[in-house]
């Protein structure tokens, strides 16, 4: 199981360069790029929340959860 972080899609799609989005949310380019890369641990809900307001999107646009067991239980 995995979470699938989709942020570099929006931002393509929205024309928004990292640092414009790190500038716009408050944190650091280089923790942004932690996040786009999905090495991320976690994530704050303001976090999610300004990123959501910056790309006019939802959790789920920037977030998909990838079942990839063999053999759930």
């Amino acid at each position: 199981m995995s979470i699938n972080v989709k942020l570099d899609v929006l931002m393509a799609q929205r024309k928004m360069r990292l640092n414009e989005l790190a500038a716009f949310v408050g944190i650091t380019d280089a923790n942004l790029s932690i996040l786009k890369t999905g090495k991320a641990k976690a994530i704050k809900f303001s976090t999610l929340c300004a990123i959501c307001k910056a790309l006019d999107a939802q959790p789920g646009d920037l977030l998909e959860y990838i079942n990839d067991e063999k053999n759930p239980t």
